[in-house]
Parts: structure tokens; C-alpha cells; sequence
């Protein structure tokens, strides 16, 4: 698979180390889902991906970034997320992406939540050197 290209010159990164980052994130999201033209329902999807994975970020790899930019590839337009840790990563990527499993007293939606409501999902992740999460919301 090709990466998107990113249409604007610079990608919005944000500190995610708090609460307060998180939703400052979620925000952040929703502006460009709105410059890209995505639906309401597709940003409410977009946001919610957000919320779950900035989140994951901050409660299990210790805090990180958020990267976002609008994108395009193919004559389509979209919004590419990307979380990035330095946390402990995950053990068992598959067991991490089951519904209901959860290492935390979380739902055990995230992830899997997450990747169901957007059209691109990669994790990158192993023991000891962190996690990379990448999504795309592409405009129908």
C-alpha cells in the first residue's frame, strides 16, 4: 500500500500528556475532518477513533504525540492520524485487537473500536520499543 500525500505543507503535532491533550487532540481532528469536507457522521467516527487511540496513548504508552494533516491519494481526500509512543508496546498485537479483551478496567473497545470506524488501521508495535498507530478517514 502507497502512503497518502499530504496536501498541506505542515502536520499538525500535538503533545499528548494529559487529559487536557487529549481533547485538545480530539478538537485538532475535528477542525481538519472539517476543512477536508468529511461528513458529520464521518467525522463524529473520526473523532471517536481519536478519542480511543489519544487515550491509549496517554494511559498505556505513557504519553507521546499525535501527528494529523489532510491527505490525499488517488483523487481522494482524507485525514491521516498517527499516535506515537515510547511505551512498553504491546505484547500480543492480535489478543490486543479482539473485542471485549482488555489489559486495563477499560470496555476492551479501543482498538478494535477504533480500526471498525475508520477505513485505514496500522499498528506498529513490540515489547520495549513502543507503539505507532496510523489512521485514515477518507471523504466519501
Amino acid at each position: 500500500m502507497t502512503s497518502p500525500t499530504s496536501e498541506s505543507e505542515a502536520t499538525l503535532t500535538l503533545a499528548i500528556v494529559n487529559d487536557g491533550d487529549v481533547v485538545r487532540g480530539r478538537q485538532a481532528v475535528r477542525d481538519l475532518a472539517v476543512s477536508a469536507k468529511l461528513s458529520l457522521v464521518d467525522q463524529t467516527k473520526l473523532v471517536t477513533a481519536t478519542s480511543e487511540l489519544a487515550r491509549n496513548t496517554l494511559v498505556y504508552g505513557g504519553g507521546g504525540e499525535l501527528r494529523a494533516s489532510i491527505v490525499s491519494e488517488g483523487g481522494r481526500q482524507g485525514v491521516e492520524v498517527e499516535f506515537i509512543d515510547d511505551g512498553p508496546g504491546i505484547p500480543d498485537l492480535d489478543l490486543a485487537l479482539t473485542d471485549g479483551w482488555t489489559s486495563g478496567s477499560g470496555l476492551g473497545l479501543g482498538l478494535s473500536g477504533a480500526k471498525r470506524l475508520v477505513e485505514d488501521f496500522e499498528v506498529d508495535s513490540a515489547p520495549g520499543r513502543g507503539t505507532r498507530v496510523r489512521i485514515v478517514k477518507w471523504k466519501r
